[in-house]
């Protein structure tokens, strides 16, 4: 594997955001998440639960419920208003005013022709959906309390809303009261607290079922309003409730961290009548579960604790399969760190600033494994915050440390860096090209003379670099037409090529000495996860989110022999088995056989030179390979070099001078920054 001098930076202090809302599309086997600081996110369960889509947060719009319709999709929160996104161009698409406080909950009709929401005065509020836009139609008969949950019946003729204390039964079509269900306080002294009903399932037998402040589930007769079970399952809040796609299970997540099963079986052998019985408990969050959804096949959960987490039923998958893992996902599937590796600086991204840090030196030497005498220490140059409501999309930083950049959805922001002994200076760019809008990824060109930025449609805007001044060269297009966001760019060292990866899985490469599209690889079935483009043999290595690696000849358009060798005799088994997908790949000048890539939890060289592994040949940790004796490391040798010494790895770079720097962000740092378990009775007003 070779040595390196490797540089382990924890002071990125990157802490995610809690989970507020999710929503499940089962024809598209899409998930959408809302974050509390406004963001939503896009993941493909198709496609190994790939983070595919973010669209940024703004400053209080933080969402509360969220909803498909088709393939749209519908937000709504606090600050009153429906927001519909724009899932091309990843910004809102509009928002529309509901005139009734605080949106506490929002649900669609199975035909997805008529959209409710619930709000702060008391009453539920109906939207048609139209083509382009919603439309307010009516409001139903208005209550006393506020609306906190909502669930249509699949019919669509009656909607059930959860209030405090009681479950409201409207008939959509005539808009009136028909039932009112009141809720059990519960026994000592929480009998003289209020009730809330967080949470509300309309099945399609009339059921419905319900989870409250009390730490109740309960089932209720919905044609008679009579309540006909009672499950106490927490002494804190039942947070929320799912169904699964037949009706037979329900899902209840509690302030706990726990999430609650309950099935429709008979209870006993000689029973012949079904009931709604408890049956697993699953601990898999540290606080509140603020969000669920129940799939054919798993439990997904998110909440406070900031961690998406896919529990898979075992009775439901095929054991020993990749569907059978439990998956937890909780960092970004993207790069939040940028390195200016002839500078050797480091930019670190946050939702509301920007940290520019000088890494520490060493002159020391010594072991394998061994910590070097720091000679100067790490020390932060700037902190930059962005200006505007709405949050940082993408920042980049110059190779050789001169340029800064970063992007908002609605504005792009550019600043000139320079050095003088232990003074550093920072210039604004006043003015912009007016094609620098709203993008989505920003990348300098190796030599820091042009930026890239990535726009609607697939495009790239290209924009010379020059001291205190930026000018508008050209647009790159690609022939497809595709619509989908280009969500990874990659500039050669050369500066003759430039890669890009969109949403729909298409790479394009355009040649910028020519300034067209030079050629589209061929299309292959997952989501491009990380590429690269290699300094000398001017390969393209592309990662791909079901974990497959290919590498395809610039020159000859086509793939090369080792990565149809690759295809041919397939990837080892625990390689494909991984939890993340690899999010950057990088080369050795000093070496051009090795590849350098990682996930979230592996760091690992391809030394193309070597065998690949077979499929009864060990993917050993390398720190574990060193304990072997040197017959058996020989007879273990392999082309995947693999070293799982670091944990959460948000970046992996390659300096000048051949050292490694390692940025990590450990999860019981992130842990240790969460309040103590959040009792969500207060209400915004």
């Amino acid at each position: 594997m070779g040595e390196f001098k490797v540089h382990r930076v924890r002071f990125f202090d990157y802490m995610p955001s809690a989970i507020r809302a999710m929503a499940f599309n089962s024809r598209t086997e899409r998930l959408a998440l809302a974050r509390a600081d406004g963001a939503v996110e896009i993941f493909n369960f198709a496609d190994h639960y790939f983070q595919e889509k973010i669209i940024p947060g703004q400053d209080g719009r933080a969402a509360e419920a969220l909803c498909w319709v088709g393939q749209r999709l519908f937000s709504a929160g606090l600050n009153g208003e429906i927001t519909e996104y724009d899932l091309e161009n990843l910004k809102p698409k509009y928002t529309v005013e509901a005139y009734g406080g605080p949106i506490w909950a929002m649900s669609s009709n199975g035909e997805g022709t008529l959209l409710a929401v619930g709000c702060e005065d008391g009453t539920v509020k109906m939207f048609e959906i139209l083509s382009e836009r919603i439309q307010f139609q009516r409001n139903l008969d208005r209550q006393k309390g506020r609306i906190i949950s909502l669930s249509w019946h699949p019919s669509g003729k009656l909607i059930a809303a959860g209030m405090m204390d009681m479950i409201r039964i409207f008939d959509a079509e005539t808009g009136h009261s028909t039932y009112r269900l009141l809720v059990d306080r519960g026994f000592g002294p929480s009998r003289c607290k209020e009730v809330v009903v967080w949470s509300i399932a309309f099945l399609s037998d009339h059921t419905i079922i319900s989870g409250d402040s009390a730490g109740k589930v309960q089932i209720w007769d919905g044609l008679t309003g009579t309540l006909v079970r009672t499950h106490p399952v927490t002494k804190w809040d039942v947070m929320a409730l799912s169904v699964s796609p037949d009706e037979s299970s329900v899902l209840a997540g509690t302030s706990e961290g726990t999430v609650i099963q309950f099935q429709f079986i008979t209870a006993t052998m000689d029973q012949q009548d079904k009931e709604w019985v408890r049956t697993r408990t699953f601990k898999n969050h540290s606080h509140d579960v603020r969000a669920l959804v129940h799939t054919e096949t798993a439990v997904v959960s998110g909440g406070m604790d900031t961690q998406l987490v896919v529990r898979p039923l075992l009775d439901k998958v095929e054991k020993n399969t990749h569907e059978s893992a439990l998956h937890k996902i909780a960092f970004p599937h993207r790069n939040l760190v940028c390195c200016a590796k002839k500078a050797g600086l480091l930019l670190f991204q946050f939702s509301d600033h920007l940290e520019l840090w000088r890494i520490g030196e060493s002159d020391g030497h010594g072991k394998p494994g061994d910590s070097l005498p720091v000679k100067r220490k790490p020390e932060k140059l700037i902190q930059l915050k962005r200006k505007g409501e709405h949050h940082i999309c993408s920042s980049a930083l110059s190779p050789c440390g001169g340029w800064l950049a970063y992007s908002t959805l609605s504005v792009v922001r550019l600043y000139r860096l320079q050095y003088n002994d232990n003074d550093i200076s920072i210039t604004k760019v006043s003015k912009l090209p007016k094609e620098l809008r709203s993008v989505h990824q920003l990348c300098f060109s190796s030599d820091s003379s042009k930026l890239f930025a990535s726009s609607s449609h697939s495009s790239v805007i290209v924009v010379a670099l020059n001291q205190l001044e930026c000018k508008y060269l050209h647009t790159l297009r690609p022939k497809s037409g595709s619509v989908q966001p280009v969500h990874l760019l990659c500039a050669s060292e050369d500066g003759k090529w430039l890669a890009t990866a969109s949403t729909d899985c298409e790479v394009h490469v355009y040649n910028l000495c020519k300034q067209k599209l030079h050629c589209t690889v061929p299309v292959y079935s997952s989501c491009p996860t990380a590429i690269g483009i290699h300094p000398t043999t001017s390969n393209l290595v592309v990662a791909y989110a079901d974990h497959q690696i290919f590498e395809y000849s610039l020159i000859q358009r086509e793939y090369t022999d080792w990565s149809r060798k690759l295809q041919k005799q397939g990837l080892h088994r625990l390689w494909l088995e991984r939890d993340t997908p690899v999010t950057h790949i990088t080369f050795s000048s000093k070496n051009p056989a090795h590849i350098f890539m990682h996930d979230t939890f592996m760091f690992c060289i391809i030394d193309q030179s070597l065998p690949l592994p077979e499929a009864r040949t060990m993917l050993y940790n390398q720190m574990t390979l060193r304990s072997l004796p040197e017959h058996e490391r020989l007879r273990q040798s392999h082309a995947f070099k693999i070293c799982k010494t670091f944990k959460h790895l948000m970046c992996v770079r390659l300096l000048e001078d051949h050292s490694v720097v390692v940025v990590e962000r450990p999860l019981l740092d992130i842990m240790s920054q969460l309040p103590a378990p959040v009792r969500q009775k207060k209400f915004a007003t």
